[in-house]
């Protein structure tokens, strides 16, 4: 079984801003386990429905997301790390379409990959 460790989890994190960042839909896949869930109030702006389930539903979602919004861009704020739970929480800026808003995704992983994913947005920044 395999366990993150606290850098682990830091470094999932900042290649997942990076990965955004550089609108490379696949590294952002990489971490995820086949079946993982992803769950999102935006998702449902694309797909209808809040929560996305498995690796090719993902990444339909999100190449469509990316489609829309071609110069999103997110800016890390900081992570919240809890190894003994193998989750972090990521808290950024997220700037498309001259907005930029604040907010936060959630990540669990199991045997070292991510089975879970929860957004949250708030205010503009």
């Amino acid at each position: 079984m395999t366990q993150l460790t606290r850098t682990d989890l830091e470094t999932h994190a900042r290649h997942w801003i990076a990965a955004w960042n550089a609108h490379d839909v696949g590294a952002v896949l990489t971490a995820f386990a086949e079946d993982a869930v992803f769950i999102s109030p935006l998702a449902a702006q694309v797909t209808g429905r809040a929560q996305i389930a498995g690796i090719a539903a993902l990444r339909g979602y999100w190449t469509e997301a990316l489609r829309r919004a071609p110069d999103l861009r997110f800016e890390l704020n900081g992570l919240a790390i809890d190894e003994a739970g193998q989750s972090v929480t990521v808290f950024y800026t997220s700037h498309a379409a001259g907005r930029a808003r604040h907010a936060c995704e959630h990540m669990q992983f199991r045997h070292g990959k991510q089975i879970l994913g929860e957004a949250y947005y708030g205010c503009d920044a």
